[in-house]
């Protein structure tokens, strides 16, 4: 799907606390910065659909282990992955994609690092009905 980038994320392993990389301005991905926030969805919650007009999502699973879908409407084509600490990865969704996620383990957060500021005029939401995927 040409608006999905999965990118593999570096882990460094220490003794005293590990670091995990999420973002660098040579990575593939990268659309400048806007904003970065932290979310989280409980096991078993689905939050979705969702469609931005402008924005680039670099997603990160920093806690548990969530499950995304992205719907290219104008190739009928689903994408799906799971990211956790096992599956550490970025995934880069740029502007036109269906973007839906479902909490898969205890307790799950995700980081966005958005290329623009939240503006709720450059996104649209419909209900998870709206679209058939089977979760």
């Amino acid at each position: 799907m040409d608006k999905v980038i999965v990118t593999p994320l570096k882990q460094i392993f220490h003794p005293k606390g590990d670091v995990y990389h999420g973002m660098k301005r040579s990575d593939p991905g990268y659309a400048g910065f806007g904003e970065a926030y932290f979310s989280t969805i409980h096991k078993g919650e689905i939050k979705g659909w969702k469609k931005h007009t402008r924005m680039t999502l670099n997603l990160i699973v920093v806690s548990g282990e969530i499950e995304f879908v992205v719907y290219d409407e104008a190739q009928k084509e689903f994408f799906s992955v799971k990211l956790s600490k096992n599956n550490y990865q970025r995934l880069t969704v740029k502007p036109g994609a269906w973007v839906a996620f479902r909490g898969t383990g205890e307790h799950n957060m995700l980081l966005n690092i958005a290329d623009l500021e939240h503006d709720p005029q450059e996104a649209v939401n419909i209900p998870l009905e709206e679209i058939d995927y089977a979760w």
